[in-house]
């Protein structure tokens, strides 16, 4: 008879998943001093469909929700975060992520709302790199340079997925294989990111890659943050904290490649070792911030990165991860001509990202941290962004 109920239990949760809903009921409320909210609250897993590709390929979102009602989507097409609510202080809850309300948005260009990046985020000087007297050429895509994975990189395509579901949390697994020489790089690339709720208020992203050649791998989500609430006004009151004693020095504020310099933040506005208004120093910095800081870590552990607070609404994230870097851009090339969710115009400052990676145009610079992953190795990194108000 217990087998028969055992049976009987797995028999309806394999039902719940599959028909897309997976519910678990927590503890009211949460601990003092964190975003959690009021009354009795369910963790769920839910999956609906987006949209469908030309081809008729189905994308589906997957909603996460944990017992502070905080709640998250992700979606299969380019494993992106659409989006995320938060309460404020007076528990009045706001989409923090910049994006659209439909997959037709996601199709068209956008300046990367929200999406998983790779192979190799950020920025390879001229779409070139030589590994072991090789040269690749990659997709230019960005003035004569490779930016985000090239022409066709990870975040326009259809990932498999998974929902995932812990005594601490629930979530959704996502996995790719990207082809060898798909967009110039080498090797066929296995990946596969975790997108987790937790009851702590975290959104915590893991990534793992294994390859059956030598390639440059270089993982992250390029969400588009503003803490007042997507679309409600610009970010330069925000106050930020990085866990930064230097930063890559870059040829151009027009090519953003890095010279190879690593230079002291002392004396500059790149130093936020001290808190400081994400505007306060912007004008001193031509283009405004779209720059690789140093983490004083240097990665391997977790380690606390950044930590952003935004007092009007009160919102505040930190963020964790074990990688060596992070990318401070204060979305400088949104201009209004991207309408987003709500029929919303995004202007210039709107967000900003904190994306964390391994350096610029690594491949490119023997005294860069390595991100050259080779067979039998594996590639594993997590980010976690914990959430709270003040």
């Amino acid at each position: 008879m217990r087998t028969s109920v055992r049976n009987t239990t797995l028999a309806v949760l394999v039902l719940a998943l599959a028909f897309g809903t997976f519910a678990c009921r927590k503890d009211a409320g949460g601990p003092a001093g964190t975003a959690a909210g009021k009354g009795d609250r369910m963790m769920e897993v839910k999956r609906e469909l987006f949209g469908r590709l030309a081809d008729g390929t189905a994308v589906d979102i997957y909603i996460l929700t944990n017992k502070s009602g905080i709640e998250a989507r992700v979606m299969t097409y380019g494993a992106i975060l659409v989006s995320l609510r938060l309460p404020d202080r007076n528990g009045a809850f706001a989409d923090v992520n910049l994006g659209f309300d439909n997959l037709e948005g996601y199709l068209g260009t956008h300046p990367y709302f929200g999406v998983i990046v790779g192979r190799y985020a950020n920025r390879i000087a001229k779409g070139r790199f030589t590994l072991d007297g090789v040269e690749y050429t990659l997709a230019q895509n960005n003035n004569g340079n490779s930016l985000h994975g090239g022409l066709k990189g990870f975040d326009k395509v259809v990932w498999k997925p998974e929902p995932v579901q812990t005594a601490d949390g629930v979530g959704v697994k996502l996995t790719y294989l990207s082809k060898d020489m798909e967009e110039g790089y080498p090797g066929n690339l296995s990946v596969t990111v975790v997108y987790m709720l937790t009851n702590a208020d975290e959104l915590k992203i893991s990534y793992e890659a294994e390859t059956d050649k030598k390639t440059p791998v270089n993982l992250t989500n390029h969400a588009y943050w503003n803490l007042k609430g997507e679309g409600n006004g610009d970010v330069l009151g925000h106050v930020l904290r990085l866990e930064a004693d230097s930063y890559t020095a870059v040829d151009s504020a027009a090519n953003l490649i890095p010279t190879g310099e690593i230079l002291s933040v002392a004396g500059t506005p790149f130093d936020f070792t001290s808190p400081h208004a994400i505007g306060e120093r912007i004008a001193q910095v031509e283009g405004g911030y779209d720059h690789n800081f140093v983490l004083r870590g240097g990665g391997g552990e977790l380690a606390l990165a950044a930590r952003v607070e935004e007092p009007g609404s009160g919102r505040a994230m930190e963020i964790y991860t074990d990688q060596p870097a992070i990318q401070l851009y204060t979305g400088n090339f949104l201009d209004g001509t991207v309408v987003g969710k709500g029929g919303k115009a995004y202007q210039k400052h709107y967000a900003f990202c904190l994306e964390t990676q391994h350096f610029p145009d690594s491949p490119n610079h023997p005294n860069f941290p390595s991100t050259i992953l080779e067979p039998g190795q594996k590639y594993r990194t997590v980010t976690v962004h914990k959430f709270y108000v003040k």
